[in-house]
C-alpha cells in the first residue's frame, strides 16, 4: 500500500508544474504579441496589407487574425458578412467582401443572373457600409460561346443597377482580372482592357477592377507598364479603375519571393507612384510554413 504522504507529494509537484507550465505559456504569448507590435511598428505605411483567408483554410478564423494583425496586417478578406463579428473583435477590417451569388463561373455576363446578384447588392452593401468596410467582389462569369462585346454589353448593363445601390451606401462593387489559361478556362474578365472598357462603360466611381498581379502577368504580363501606363506609347494607366490588388507567385500561385518570376518590390513601388490608398493582399498557396511565408509576403511588399 502506498502512503498517503505520496498522494499529498506528488498532487503538490503536479500543482507547480503546471503553474509553471501556464506562467511560461502566458509570457510566451505576450512576447509574441510584443514582438508582433514591434514587427508591425516597422511597416513603413505605405502600403496597406491584406491577406484572403481561404489560402489558410485549416487555421482557425480567431487564430489567424491573431497572427495577422501581429504582422502588421489590417485586413483579413473574402469572407461573408457573418464574419465580421470576429473582424471586429481583433480590430481587423474586410477590405474585400465575398458572397455574390453565380461566384466566378455564373457572373454578370448573363442578363438572367442579374436579378439575384441585384438582390445580393440590396441586402449586403447596407451591412457592408454599417461595418465601415469599402468593397464587394463580383465576377464577369464565364464565355459560354458568348462574345466579348456581347458580355461587354450584358455586364455594364447589370453593373449600372448595382452601382446605383453601391452609389447609396458609398460602397464599391469590384470585378476580378483572373486567368483563363491555366486557372479559370472561358473566364471573360480576363484581360485588363476588357475591364477598363468596362469601367469606362458603367461609368461610376463606385464599380471598379479587382487587378490580380498573379493572373494578369499570366495573360498578358507587362504589369508595371499596364498599372502606371506610358504616354509615350499610348498605353493608358489602368491605376484609375482599381479598386484593389492581388499578389501571388508565379508559376504555381506560391510564395512571392525569389522561387518565381514576379519582382514585387518593383511591382510595388510602382502602385505606390500611382497614389494608391487601397490595400494589397496576399493571395498566394504558402508551400512551406503558412504564417512565415505569410509574414515573409508582407515584408516583400512592404515598400
Amino acid at each position: 500500500m502506498v502512503p498517503a504522504r505520496f498522494f499529498i507529494m506528488k498532487t503538490t509537484m503536479s500543482r507547480r508544474t503546471v503553474l509553471k507550465t501556464s506562467a511560461a505559456a502566458v509570457a510566451a504569448a505576450t512576447l509574441s504579441r510584443r514582438l508582433g507590435a514591434a514587427e508591425a511598428a516597422q511597416l513603413k505605411g505605405n502600403i496597406n496589407h491584406s491577406v484572403c483567408k481561404w489560402c489558410y483554410g485549416n487555421i482557425p478564423l480567431d487564430e489567424f487574425c491573431v497572427a495577422a494583425k501581429g504582422m502588421g496586417i489590417k485586413s483579413v478578406e473574402l469572407l461573408t458578412v457573418d464574419d465580421f463579428p470576429t473582424l471586429k473583435k481583433h480590430g481587423l477590417v474586410c477590405a474585400m467582401v465575398s458572397g455574390v451569388p453565380g461566384g466566378i463561373s455564373n457572373g454578370l455576363n448573363r442578363v438572367e443572373n442579374h436579378d439575384k446578384i441585384v438582390a445580393f447588392f440590396e441586402k449586403t452593401a447596407p451591412l457592408v457600409a454599417a461595418a465601415g468596410f469599402k468593397n464587394i467582389i463580383c465576377f464577369s462569369g464565364d464565355r459560354k460561346g458568348m462574345s466579348d462585346e456581347e458580355g461587354l454589353e450584358n455586364c455594364a448593363k447589370g453593373l449600372k443597377r448595382v452601382a446605383r445601390i453601391c452609389e447609396q451606401h458609398g460602397v464599391v462593387a469590384v470585378m476580378e482580372l483572373l486567368n483563363s489559361r491555366v486557372d479559370h478556362p472561358d473566364y471573360m474578365c480576363d484581360r485588363t482592357a476588357w475591364g477598363v472598357a468596362l469601367c469606362k462603360r458603367v461609368g461610376s466611381e463606385h464599380f471598379k477592377l479587382l487587378y490580380d498581379i498573379y493572373h494578369m502577368q499570366i495573360m498578358e504580363g507587362d504589369v508595371i507598364r499596364t498599372i502606371k501606363g506610358d504616354p509615350g506609347k499610348k498605353i493608358e494607366a489602368a491605376a484609375p479603375y482599381i479598386a484593389h490588388y492581388h499578389t501571388g507567385g508565379n508559376p504555381g500561385r506560391n510564395e512571392i519571393d525569389e522561387t518565381q518570376e514576379l519582382n514585387y518590390p518593383a511591382i510595388m513601388r510602382a502602385i505606390v507612384a500611382t497614389g494608391f490608398k487601397g490595400f494589397v493582399a496576399q493571395e498566394f498557396i504558402p508551400k512551406r510554413d503558412p504564417l512565415t511565408s505569410l509574414r515573409q509576403g508582407v515584408m516583400i511588399c512592404d515598400v
